[in-house]
């Protein structure tokens, strides 16, 4: 049995001319959930990384820093659980950001072999900058959505990272 073939995102070449409005959408992926949260995340990116300058890698680790600020004294292993990163892959990032003067590490109490990460004062002053200008760019990319909205599709963004842990 051959199934019938998907509708194109764009039908014609005259519909991809200057005249249409839709996105396009990979065929066979319209409706996926992924697709959607992967271009989101790069979109939602680049509108932050637009208004940022003069912080150095900082911006890309945001999550990173506000995790440690929230959570100081954590030994390296829990944090790259938490962001879902294997521990060899985290520890070049925390070298950076330990090198740009925003965290530090030491010997882990009860276990010298494990180093506790907190921020440093400038890392605090960054996480801070960083948080607000983060801000802006989501109130900019949620425009549209009602409070309700928004709490929605945050229990639902919840879900799924709960559903993949």
């Amino acid at each position: 049995m051959t199934r019938p073939a998907a509708e194109p995102a764009v039908s014609t070449e005259e519909d991809a001319g200057a005249g249409a409005t839709g996105p396009l959408l990979p065929a066979g992926l319209e409706q996926d959930v992924g697709y959607r949260l992967r271009l989101a995340q790069i979109l939602s990116y680049r509108s932050f990384e637009a208004q940022v300058t003069g912080y150095g890698a900082a911006p890309r680790y945001l999550g990173l820093l506000a995790l440690i600020e929230g959570n100081p004294g954590q030994p390296q292993s829990r944090l790259a659980e938490a962001v879902g990163l294997k521990r060899s892959s985290l520890v070049p990032i925390l070298d950076r950001l330990e090198a740009d003067g925003l965290l530090s590490r030491q010997a882990a109490e009860g276990d010298r072999r494990s180093k506790a990460v907190t921020l440093t004062k400038r890392g605090h002053e960054v996480t801070e900058d960083l948080r607000r200008l983060a801000a802006q760019s989501e109130a900019r990319a949620l425009e549209g959505l009602d409070e309700t909205a928004r709490k929605a599709l945050v229990s639902a963004l919840d879900q799924i990272i709960a559903n993949l842990r």
